[in-house]
């Protein structure tokens, strides 16, 4: 059977981010404090919606990453939350330029990446899933169990 070159679930960066996002989102609620430029420029249930995302997509991303089944469900799974994480960065972004202007460039920079990094492991996904569903169609059956992937990963 032809190796499929699908990317290693295990990225670095993305595993750090999404490990830091629950915990982010639960000590937004916890304690109750919220940064000020998202206080100034998200209503209240924007401001829910904002930190459960980070809980959830965390969460969701965690899951897709390390999902025992079929290759092709934990990879959708992960895709859901890196967009959903790219998403809810990119609304921190905007409410952070939106209440410090050019004196929050450095900051608005670094979360923009987060952003872009997060759409970014999407679009490597989408094209992975592409991979797997012309393999599918190929085969019959898709990659099997044990089939080696890039990195040495099986799916």
């Amino acid at each position: 059977m032809p190796h499929n070159h699908i990317r290693s679930r295990r990225q670095p960066f993305e595993v750090a981010v999404l490990l830091a996002a629950p915990p982010c989102g639960l000590l937004l609620i916890l304690l109750d404090v919220r940064p000020p430029s998202v206080t100034l420029t998200m209503d209240t249930p924007i401001q829910v919606l904002w930190e459960l995302g980070l809980i959830v997509g965390g969460m969701i991303g965690l899951s897709g990453i390390i999902w025992p089944g079929r290759l092709a469900t934990g990879l959708g799974i992960e895709l859901a939350a890196v967009v959903l994480l790219g998403t809810i960065t990119v609304m921190y972004a905007v409410a952070l330029a939106a209440v410090s202007g050019r004196s929050g460039t450095a900051a608005i920079s670094f979360i923009l990446a987060v952003s872009a990094g997060s759409f970014w492991r999407a679009g490597q996904i989408i094209f992975d899933l592409r991979l797997l569903a012309r393999a599918s169609r190929t085969s019959g059956t898709g990659p099997e169990i044990g089939t080696e992937l890039v990195n040495g990963e099986t799916a």
